[in-house]
């Protein structure tokens, strides 16, 4: 059997291969040898795998004395909203995100909602390497429950943070692409409560995507085409868990997950000032529309949980990842698809513009994204050797490193599961991005 994919936050890989319910077991056993007595949530995707793990780690929890909390179907941010209202200690996400129906995996949150933390997860790794657990008798075993309307905290809480009224007197026509995973379920009745003539896509949450999970241009095609014919007023489509959230414009147009954060924060930094928070590989949107308001903006390493880590640190009003993941602490320190979905429809209804009148008045930037087939033990060199060739750049370690030219940048960072380094860069043309790439690359191909 091949090892799992496996992280700080979680693991993932192939069922039958690398994920089966004996892996899972044993991972599920080594986090709850770290945790105190109590609830822990549980959900999946959609997946057809997603069943028969569910019930490998709730069982594995009641057999540690613990409480399952199955909510069968849910989004994974609706997990961490859960484990806050529930008190619950931990909660387990069962989704491979973005890779394909093959897949799926564990995803581990903390007692505060939100995806475990690196020390935190350092301590589930250690444990899962040790084959730890804390079986008890069977005077002390625990069970499983289950919610009966698991979504509708979560969607009180999102509707919130918006005016509804103004977007319910719009009723906008729009096409929701779930991609038959978790995002329907709560999708739909977000978009109904806000008025919306909604139209739902791939709705059936049964894992049997109709195009390849990941919500990029290339396999959103005929869901652009289709909200181009149909009239609607915008696209949303999601990831199989639900926390990425790209978009399609009025005119069929797909205009990226990187737009999703600058147009929540276009909404956002409209009606309150402070400090927003996004990781170093995200678009410079973010920077220009905290400069126009007058905010603060900090940028963490790459991952969720590094985002969350200086979102409460520094006590931001909003952030996120590139990605198509807003993260409103207002509702949790998670990246949320309907937290992205309610704050668009309200920038919508507010300034009166369509989507593509909106992303006109963003800065034209482009973003190029490529990988060098590279060991991580060559990095220092490879560091050294880009800053001296790149010298009129200030450059920073976020997170690899990063080279700033002030209307372009580029990161260069390992990746932490192949042999492999990833090269971003944005500046105001394709061109010009994708030459910052060629240039990196030349110089790692002289090592």
């Amino acid at each position: 059997m091949n090892e799992p994919i496996i992280s700080v936050s979680g693991l993932r890989g192939t069922i039958g291969d690398q994920l089966t319910p004996a892996v899972a077991t044993r991972y599920v056993a080594a986090l709850a040898a770290t945790l105190p007595k109590g609830k822990v949530v549980v959900a999946r995707d959609g997946r057809a795998s997603g069943h028969l793990l569910a019930q490998a780690v709730c069982s594995t929890l009641a057999a540690h004395g613990l409480e399952a909390v199955n909510l069968d179907v849910a989004a994974t941010p609706t997990v961490g909203v859960q484990i806050k209202v529930l008190g619950a200690v931990a909660g387990v996400q069962i989704s491979a995100s973005h890779n394909p129906k093959e897949y799926n995996g564990l995803k581990l949150f903390g007692g505060d909602g939100r995806v475990l933390p690196k020390p935190a997860g350092e301590k589930v790794l250690a444990s899962y390497r040790q084959g730890r657990a804390g079986w008890v008798g069977v005077d002390d075993l625990g069970g499983t429950s289950h919610l009966a309307d698991p979504h509708s905290a979560h969607a009180d809480l999102v509707l919130k943070t918006v005016d509804a009224q103004s977007i319910q007197a719009r009723r906008f026509k729009v096409l929701l692409d779930s991609n038959h995973g978790a995002g329907s379920l709560l999708g739909r009745r977000l978009l109904q409560t806000l008025g919306c003539e909604a139209t739902l896509i791939g709705d059936s949450p049964d894992g049997l995507f109709a195009h390849p999970p990941e919500p990029l241009a290339d396999n959103l095609r005929t869901v652009c085409e289709q909200v181009k014919t149909g009239g609607y007023d915008i696209g949303f489509c999601q990831d199989p868990d639900a926390d990425r959230l790209a978009i399609i414009d009025e005119n069929g147009t797909y205009i990226g997950e990187e737009l999703t954060l600058a147009l929540c924060l276009m909404q956002v930094l409209a009606k309150e000032q402070g400090t927003i928070v996004t990781n170093c590989a995200t678009s410079s949107l973010a920077k220009a529309l905290a400069a126009k308001h007058n905010c603060r903006l900090l940028q963490s390493a790459v991952g969720e949980a590094n985002v969350a880590d200086l979102m409460l640190a520094e006590n931001a009003i909003f952030g996120g990842e590139g990605n198509g993941g807003p993260i409103d602490p207002k509702v949790g320190y998670v990246r949320d698809s309907f937290v992205g979905m309610a704050r668009v429809l309200e920038l919508l209804a507010t300034t009166d513009h369509c989507v593509s009148g909106l992303v006109s008045q963003l800065p034209p930037l482009s973003m190029v994204k490529e990988k060098v087939d590279l060991d991580s033990s060559v990095l220092p060199r490879l560091f050294e050797a880009i800053v001296s060739e790149m010298s009129d750049a200030s450059d920073s370690r976020p997170d690899g490193l990063k080279l700033d030219w002030g209307d372009r940048w580029l990161l260069v960072r390992g990746s932490n599961t192949e042999p492999i380094v990833r090269l971003i860069a944005e500046a105001p043309s394709t061109e010009e991005a994708l030459q910052l790439c060629k240039h990196a690359r030349s110089i790692a191909s002289k090592l």
